[in-house]
């Protein structure tokens, strides 16, 4: 943590852009902001951002809030000086109104969506080891699961493994395996760069898609990411017992559903799930943030 609360780093907004289609559940912004190169950070950690103004209820400062980097190191303009958070605009229906409730929305996150070029945003940070690429055998496969914008430590990641020219992503010949799961289409986020990725690196990076109101999973249920990822569930354990690391970013209610059909998998291949885990942990293979 170089910034604290007390003596943040005040960033400036380069471009506020929505990235989800019309029929997208809620508004998620692709957010750029200038740090002159003075707040380095690597890929997976997080920038916290103090939304300006005070708390109704007692007058003091907003807390804190977390969000993970949507950028490498370097950048979308690869010059070192700024860096990306992928934000999804927190709204409230009331169900009585049968509307959003303005008075409780996200105070951070539609402060966020709705900066514009040149606006000032209090933050602090960088923060988060969990979320790290271990970079010392470039051979390691990556797993990455995300729900929504839990997408955002991942395009960091396969930004640098993939897109940008520098020695971390020649060096790169393992494979990244990403898994995201979205409402539907339109909600899907950074798709355009994804399927650039799968046609240039097409043995090294693949991608799966859990559409919960579009695809049905094996029992005739919605597909939600857990059910996506148990599809594969025999290559990703033997990935795993190869060496692989497994991410897992988003809501904190996917976690439940992913550790109970990892459970299950665990059953049907008469593997303690406990022990298992424990290992992965030991081992530092299992990465978890969820918010």
């Amino acid at each position: 943590n170089v910034y604290k609360n007390k003596a943040p780093f005040t960033g400036k907004v380069v471009s506020t852009k929505r990235i989800v289609g019309p029929k997208a559940t809620g508004e998620t912004c692709h957010i750029v902001i200038d740090h002159k190169g003075d707040f380095p950070y690597w890929e997976g950690q997080s920038w916290g951002v103090i939304p300006p103004g005070v708390r109704e209820k007692d007058g003091k400062p907003h807390a804190v809030r977390l969000y993970s980097i949507a950028s490498t190191r370097y950048g979308d303009d690869m010059t070192g000086n700024t860096g990306s958070l992928c934000v999804r605009r927190a709204t409230y229906w009331d169900p009585e109104l049968k509307a959003d409730d303005p008075a409780k929305k996200g105070i951070c996150s539609n402060f966020l969506c709705d900066t514009e070029p040149g606006a000032e945003v209090q933050m602090t940070g960088p923060a988060g080891k969990v979320m790290l690429l271990p970079e010392e055998d470039p051979n390691t496969d990556y797993i990455m699961v995300a729900t929504g914008t839990g997408i955002a430590p991942y395009r960091g990641f396969v930004r640098r493994l993939f897109t940008e020219n520098t020695p971390a992503a020649n060096a790169y010949k393992g494979q990244a395996w990403l898994f995201l799961g979205v409402a539907n289409s339109d909600a899907l986020l950074y798709d355009d760069e994804w399927q650039e990725v799968k046609a240039n690196y097409p043995d090294n990076f693949r991608l799966d898609y859990a559409l919960s109101r579009e695809q049905e999973n094996k029992k005739g249920g919605k597909m939600y990411i857990q059910d996506k990822v148990e599809e594969y569930a025999d290559e990703i354990f033997n990935k795993l017992d190869g060496g692989a690391h497994i991410y897992f970013c988003g809501l904190k209610g996917m976690m439940p559903g992913i550790q109970e059909m990892l459970g299950s998998v665990c059953k049907e291949k008469g593997i303690n799930y406990d022990e298992w885990l424990k290992g992965l942990k030991k081992n530092k293979q299992w990465h978890v943030e969820v918010y």
